[in-house]
């Protein structure tokens, strides 16, 4: 099966160089990859390296964290769509979401997503810092805030993608979005066991690529 259509190139790290993203998305058009993520201060480059080609430029916003004001968050993703983002994928509020303050978590999202329009969005969960029942409450205000995709992990915390966690949120959110797994993905074989239980999306951090040369075997 050639999954590449399913990967998403991602390089999110803080010391990330513009001769980084050059050679990020010359390997994404390269290897037919379904889109690029990256920081929002690199999207307007991106957009300019890959305007001529179907892969898609996707901008972190709230990024790693998810801590920073509705606001902070709404003016980052505007910006980084008037800069040529085709989709937007943000951090989840974890503090309020442990604090039980589901109905601002509802609101982060749901300004960013009403802010953005068309556009799809994506929310980080974040997995690896919560328990089962935050999970799935996690997902229902997701799907109540209308987005597109829920993603597992920003690639910051203490881990990434689970197949249990995974399917739990699977288990949640049925058809009603659509899920990527980020985080712990470094080959073919785990790739395929992710979308054998629905995924739709993997996260591959193109630093493994640099060092283990993985990447290309999974496309």
């Amino acid at each position: 099966m050639n999954i590449s259509k399913h990967i998403e190139y991602t390089l999110l790290k803080p010391t990330t160089t513009e001769r980084e993203i050059i050679d990020l998305c010359y390997e994404a058009i390269q290897n037919d990859y379904y889109g690029v993520c990256i920081n929002s201060s690199y999207v307007a480059l991106a957009h300019q390296l890959l305007e001529n080609s179907p892969t898609k430029v996707c901008s972190v916003v709230g990024f790693p964290f998810g801590a920073m004001s509705t606001d902070a968050k709404v003016f980052e993703a505007k910006k980084a769509i008037e800069d040529g983002a085709e989709e937007i994928e943000m951090v989840i509020n974890l503090g309020f979401l442990k604090s039980k303050n589901y109905v601002s978590v509802l609101k982060d999202i749901s300004d960013v997503k009403m802010a953005i329009g068309n556009t799809t969005l994506k929310v980080i969960l974040e997995i690896s810092e919560l328990n089962k029942n935050e999970i799935i409450k996690a997902c229902e205000i997701c799907l109540d805030a209308n987005v597109d995709f829920i993603k597992t992990s920003s690639g910051f915390s203490k881990g990434g993608a689970t197949l249990t966690a995974t399917k739990i949120i699977k288990k949640t959110i049925k058809d009603a979005a659509k899920i990527t797994a980020s985080g712990d993905i470094e080959d073919l074989e785990t790739s395929m066991k992710y979308l054998e239980v629905g995924v739709h999306r993997i996260g591959f951090n193109a630093l493994l690529n640099k060092k283990t040369k993985k990447a290309r075997h999974i496309s």
